[in-house]
């Protein structure tokens, strides 16, 4: 039965996370809300999945425009993932990263910037300056400069992040691409780099 139970909530936060990738933001909420209960209930609050499935229930929530019970969820997801896992444990430097993202697309860009270098700093430290999830941090950093308005900071952090990225993964790796798109749609990265 146990097992029935997680197999049905792992099955919603997956149909919440397609919905959530094919932008469909508000059908995704209660498949992820559908999918935590579920987790909490058979595995508890502090399992690994429960805590990867508020994590995504708390993206979605702000996506579809559930900004303050988003946010809540978001940090208080961080909290307890550090309280659990502790501080410089990979998935608690994700949800670090997301409430990052949370902060910067909300327009709380000091706040972004902050967070956004925190994750940067630890993901470099454990995992390597171009591990791919130290990139995406370098890269949200960037982006939070730029948020803030400070444009030159954004250019000079994601020209570095992408130079990183060719040297190691090579100009056509998808790591690579992701950064120069970033730097082109932000306006960061001329066309003809």
């Amino acid at each position: 039965m146990r097992r029935l139970h997680v197999e049905e909530s792992a099955a919603r936060n997956d149909e919440g996370a397609a919905l959530f990738a094919a932008g469909r933001y508000r059908e995704a909420v209660p498949q992820f809300e559908q999918a935590l209960a579920g987790c909490r209930a058979v595995l508890g609050p502090e399992h690994a999945a429960t805590l990867i499935v508020a994590g995504n229930l708390g993206v979605a929530q702000v996506a579809a425009g559930q900004r303050r019970r988003g946010l809540k969820q978001v940090v208080d997801n961080l909290a307890d993932r550090v309280r659990v896992l502790g501080d410089d444990h990979p998935d608690t430097m994700t949800a670090r990263d997301a409430l990052a993202a949370v902060h910067r697309t909300q327009g709380n860009a000091d706040d972004a910037v902050a967070m956004s270098g925190k994750v940067a700093l630890q993901r470099a430290r454990r995992l390597g300056p171009t591990h791919p999830d130290t990139l995406t941090s370098r890269m949200g950093l960037a982006l939070a400069h730029a948020a803030a308005g400070d444009v030159s900071s954004a250019h000079r952090l994601l020209v570095a992040a992408l130079t990183d990225a060719e040297e190691t993964y090579g100009a056509r790796h998808t790591y690579t691409a992701m950064l120069l798109e970033c730097g082109h749609a932000w306006g960061l990265i001329g066309t003809s780099a």
